[in-house]
């Protein structure tokens, strides 16, 4: 039976698409998000494999605005002027006045 060929474009899509679902540090994904950018502004990938690419760009970089969120909303209550404020778990889908949802 022949041996499975894959290329390099796919072997690192493949990993960027396993790290991209789970929990990965804001600077780790967003290293991610710089090498799937610079992967597809070299233009050699395949259309398929730019696809692929790009939709792992756009999970990363979900990932990325919703802890920037949950941060945020960390400085704000650490800043507010209540003393006994608790931080509080991060609902999904709240966003804070200057923000806007992906």
């Amino acid at each position: 039976m022949p041996a499975k060929k894959t290329s390099p474009h796919s072997e690192a899509n493949s990993e960027t698409l396993n790290t991209a679902d789970s929990a990965l540090s804001f600077e780790d994904a967003l290293q991610q998000l710089e090498q799937i950018v610079t992967r597809l502004e070299s233009g050699d990938l395949p259309l398929e494999a730019a696809l692929s690419a790009f939709e792992n760009g756009i999970q990363l970089a979900r990932q990325g605005q919703l802890q920037l969120q949950r941060a945020e909303q960390r400085v704000q209550i650490l800043l507010s002027d209540e003393p006994d404020a608790a931080l509080s778990p991060f609902a999904q889908g709240t966003t804070t006045p200057n923000s806007k949802p992906l």
